[in-house]
């Protein structure tokens, strides 16, 4: 599943070419800081956690089953590493709004997904959104998968418009918690984390 220049770099380092790993780094290097800089917001923290991601993935190539294609391990890595910044930097004073941020990290979670099959990503998601509360659940499937607008939303409940982006940030709240009480284990244990 993976590709053929990734696997083969892969092996010569796992073989102890530690050289080889210059190929990975240079090919990813884009992808991880830009998912690392969307969820920070934070240029220096990005470049941090970029290379941290790059020093984890390094030391547990080992652990890489080839499951998926190296790039959805090593945004992982990235998601989970910007995910620890994030909450780090929880109580420092952020310019970022709590729904910014919810949002960026169901969107991601989204992505980590990616690397699942369709039909299996379809399965999870749905077992997912199923123990959300009925009115959170049938709001976030409105807004999200039926993309209707807020407006739209609020004529097919009759709720007010405050009462909906509560609901809303809610629910997204709940669905990442959910998605990664579910998610992480099944998918993400085997690949390194700590």
């Amino acid at each position: 599943m993976t590709n053929n220049n990734d696997q083969l770099y892969i092996t010569k380092v796992i073989n102890g070419d530690a050289n080889a790993f210059t190929y990975l780094v240079d090919t990813y290097k884009n992808m991880v800081f830009s998912l690392a800089f969307k969820m920070t917001k934070n240029r220096e923290e990005a470049e941090e956690i970029s290379q941290d991601s790059f020093i984890k993935a390094y030391k547990n190539l080992k652990n890489f089953k080839g499951d998926s294609k190296f790039s959805t391990w090593m945004y992982r890595i990235v998601y989970h590493a910007s995910l620890d910044a994030i909450k780090k930097n929880k109580n420092n004073n952020n310019t970022l709004e709590i729904n910014e941020i919810t949002f960026n990290q169901i969107k991601s979670v989204d992505n980590i997904l990616e690397g699942i099959e369709r039909k299996e990503r379809s399965k999870i998601m749905n077992d997912c959104l199923l123990k959300l509360p009925e009115d959170e659940r049938s709001i976030i499937w409105m807004f999200y998968y039926d993309e209707l607008s807020l407006k739209e939303i609020i004529e097919v409940t009759q709720f007010s418009e405050a009462n909906i982006k509560v609901k809303l940030h809610r629910a997204r709240k709940k669905l990442l918690a959910i998605v990664e009480e579910n998610v992480e284990p099944e998918i993400i244990s085997h690949y390194g984390r700590k």
